[in-house]
């Protein structure tokens, strides 16, 4: 299983990206969302570090590995839930995510069937179909900054401080320390009676789009 590659980056197309590592190059596919914040990950050597999703693609008579990739856990976890939407496989995701999974994600949360049926492939059914699986399950992938913020942090492993987690996935989405602090500290004086890290972050979701 391949769960994450580095290397330099030699080619681009429309959904996908060739990376050269270690003598050999990898052809990784990449949602748009993904593939149009490249330049802000590339080091000054021209090389990328990409999470990826590994699979099997099997035919009658043949089984091809594909790799799907990211730039970090969170996109991969929104993705991941995205597939699970029956007739939606990692091909099809792939092309469907074409704007930023945070708009995503709110459309979802908010049960817009317009927006979704503005995604590649995804007619009036099927953002039904999105609505009535994910609804309720994905308001966290709202708070994602989908522009250059800083270096993720990795979430804390074991059974840290729920609160310490929160701050971990704030910062995955791309929040600095202080600005998830800062979120954190107003999502508890509003309702202190949270007890975990979902409920933590589900709390700052609601405030911020509510916030006038």
């Amino acid at each position: 299983m391949i769960s994450k590659i580095h290397g330099s980056l030699v080619d681009r197309q429309e959904h996908s990206l060739v990376i050269k590592t270690g003598g050999l190059s990898y052809e990784i596919l990449v949602p748009y969302s993904v593939l149009q914040r490249i330049g802000e990950h590339l080091d000054g050597e021209g090389n990328i570090s990409l999470i990826t999703y590994h699979y099997l693609q099997v035919g009658p008579s043949s089984a091809i590995p594909v790799l799907v990739g990211f730039f970090n856990e969170i996109e991969r976890d929104f993705f991941l839930k995205f597939i699970k939407v029956s007739g939606i496989g990692p091909r099809a995701a792939v092309r469907a995510l074409n704007k930023p999974i945070s708009e995503i994600s709110q459309a979802i949360d908010k049960g817009d069937a317009g927006y979704l049926r503005g995604l590649p492939g995804i007619g009036a059914q099927k953002a039904k179909e999105i609505i009535a699986k994910l609804q309720g399950k994905v308001g966290k992938y709202g708070l994602i900054r989908d522009q250059q913020g800083e270096s993720a942090a990795a979430p804390p492993a074991g059974n840290e401080d729920w609160q310490d987690e929160a701050m971990a996935v704030l910062q995955q989405l791309q929040y600095s320390k202080q600005e998830a602090k800062d979120m954190i500290r107003r999502a508890l004086v509003r309702s202190p009676h949270l007890s975990c890290a979902e409920e933590l972050i589900n709390e700052i979701y609601k405030q911020r789009i509510h916030a006038p």
